[in-house]
């Protein structure tokens, strides 16, 4: 049997001692992600003992990419991307002009040409797909509008780091001197939009038909393997063909397929099926980024690397916090989507890659943006701890004098529903979808609070009374008579923002029963503190209705 097998050893070395170092992370009450990077460090180049094939970590981790950009277009539809344009469009690339300013300002502080400056400038204006999305799943806030902000800014981002490479080298060559002029730039321009115009027409017209019936046929195989098959095929070949024929990067294909069959009923079962290998490629993403890290730079050059990743944590988040407030979004979006990008990953390793070989940036400048991008994902997760405490310790509402033209709109005296006794369900999503339906065949009166404007025509159109807003808001609450309520179901999947709707209930009819939904005991007790009457677990509810199934006696049928 043949001894060397770096493929081998590079997964087995790389996941067992992240296990290993994720583990501790863990028991040291910090994110595990960190003991992933560490051991990246560990099996790379600039540590002693066993060091890991770098090319295989980096295509290893592309596949984690991937996969966890299905998994979030599967929770994602194309109105909801587009509901986001008005503020990810402008956000993203005035984040991306701010901090490409700032680095072009160390490159010149530096000595660097204006060259130099601008691919270190935009390799840190980028952030990483992986970091991102982890930090949104464990809150779970991709389904919040928060995380609908966040992945729409991501995606223009991404596309925007697509055209950077494509234009990247006419660049250098007009910077050299070269005679083709401006024009240069013109024709790969034009050529990589019409290349992602065909990709997106290709994905909505024969991707919307065909990749769902795919899904259903194999499902009615009655075949798992054949189905977790379907699922890992259309993802990686998708993401794979994106990149090949169009241009496109991986990751923004695979998001389109998973946003494609999100329409399905199936993509609940898709997402479950890729979900254990997509953890464990992701995990391999965060070796491969340590590997890249050499500890003594930051002995040679601890200047500016401090001023890379200041510019990274400080510099970008400020920009994107404000950006966001200007647009009228409340601080609680703008806190969560300055903590989401406040790191940089796989394209500013790319861009960085690229400028060096191109004769753009030097070496050093490639030094400086891999010790600014693994600094600034190891302080990632201690920068959304931060504002987990100050989420729990804050108010959600917007704060007087404040508002901008949008939330004046929101906050707006509103005219009071004329029902009483009523139910008052807040989200409606796939749980709230079921509840409205049963309390509709049931004849009980409800209205339903949703902050997503589209859902709530489409209920005005069946004929329920819809209010659109936050339902912490107190014209929300007021609308929507609170305090002549039978009962208030809160339905949206972030406890935080859940907590500051009971309390605002709470506040206005202390006898109200609040049900609310959680999804841990930790979540529960902060719900509870807040005034919920009570609290629903799914797990809970699942295993209290198995049980319950149970025959009494052996000749008995389960209960239906």
């Amino acid at each position: 049997m043949p001894h060397h097998t770096p493929l081998i050893s590079t997964i087995v070395v790389g996941l067992v001692l992240a296990f290993g170092l994720g583990a501790l992370a863990h028991r040291l009450r910090i994110s595990p992600l960190v003991g992933y990077l560490v051991a990246g460090v560990l099996v790379g180049p600039f540590t002693p003992g066993y060091v890991a094939d770098q090319g295989l970590a980096n295509q290893l981790a592309e596949i984690g990419v991937i996969l966890l950009m299905f998994g979030v277009g599967l929770h994602f539809s194309f109105k909801e991307l587009l509901s986001v344009k008005a503020i990810a469009v402008p956000g993203a690339l005035g984040q991306i002009a701010v901090a490409t300013l700032l680095g072009m300002g160390l490159a010149w502080l530096l000595g660097w040409s204006v060259g130099a400056g601008l691919v270190f400038g935009l390799a840190l204006s980028v952030a990483s797909t992986v970091v991102l999305l982890r930090a949104l799943q464990e809150r779970r806030l991709v389904e919040t509008e928060r995380g609908h902000i966040a992945v729409g800014w991501l995606i223009v981002e991404d596309l925007a780091m697509v055209l950077t490479l494509v234009l990247l080298p006419a660049i250098a060559n007009l910077m050299k001197g070269a005679p083709e002029g401006p024009l240069a730039l013109a024709f790969p321009l034009l050529i990589t939009l019409g290349k992602v115009g065909a990709f997106v027409a290709f994905m909505l017209i024969v991707g919307r038909r065909v990749i769902p019936w795919i899904l259903h046929y194999v499902a009615h195989t009655g075949s798992r393997e054949l189905f977790r098959l379907s699922v890992l095929a259309i993802a990686l070949g998708v993401a794979y063909g994106a990149a090949t024929l169009f241009g496109v990067s991986f990751a923004l294909g695979a998001f389109f397929a998973g946003m494609i069959l999100s329409e399905s009923e199936l993509s609940q079962r898709a997402a479950s099926e890729s979900l254990p290998l997509r953890d464990a490629f992701a995990v391999l993403f965060f070796i491969s980024v340590g590997m890249l890290f050499d500890p003594w730079i930051l002995v040679r050059d601890f200047g500016p690397v401090l001023a890379t990743f200041l510019i990274i944590v400080v510099g970008k988040s400020l920009a994107a916090l404000a950006i966001v407030r200007l647009f009228g979004h409340p601080k609680t979006t703008a806190l969560t989507i300055a903590a989401s990008l406040a790191q940089i990953g796989e394209f500013s390793f790319i861009l960085a890659g690229l400028g060096v070989d191109l004769g753009m940036l030097p070496e050093r400048g490639r030094d400086l943006i891999l010790a600014g991008a693994i600094l600034s994902i190891l302080v990632n997760p201690f920068l959304f701890s931060l504002l987990d405490l100050w989420m729990k310790k804050e108010p959600i509402l917007p704060e007087v004098g404040e508002d901008t033209a949008q939330e004046a709109a929101i906050e707006a005296p509103r005219q009071m529903t004329a029902l009483t006794n009523h139910v008052i369900l807040v989200g409606h999503g796939r749980v709230g979808k079921f509840i409205s339906k049963k309390l509709h065949a049931a004849n009980v009166p409800f209205l339903v609070v949703e902050n997503n404007e589209d859902k709530a025509a489409q209920l005005q159109q069946q004929g329920i009374e819809a209010i659109i807003g936050n339902a912490a808001s107190p014209s929300v609450a007021a609308a929507a008579n609170v305090a002549a309520a039978r009962c208030l179901l809160v339905a949206i999947p972030d406890a935080f923002e859940s907590g500051q709707v009971v309390e605002q209930a709470r506040a206005i009819n202390p006898t109200l029963p609040i049900i609310a939904r959680a999804h841990s005991d930790a979540e529960s007790a902060h719900l509870l503190k807040y005034g919920a009457s009570s609290i629903v677990l799914g797990e809970r509810e699942v295993a209290k209705a198995l049980i319950a199934g149970i025959p009494r006696t052996a000749a008995e049928p389960a209960a239906a």
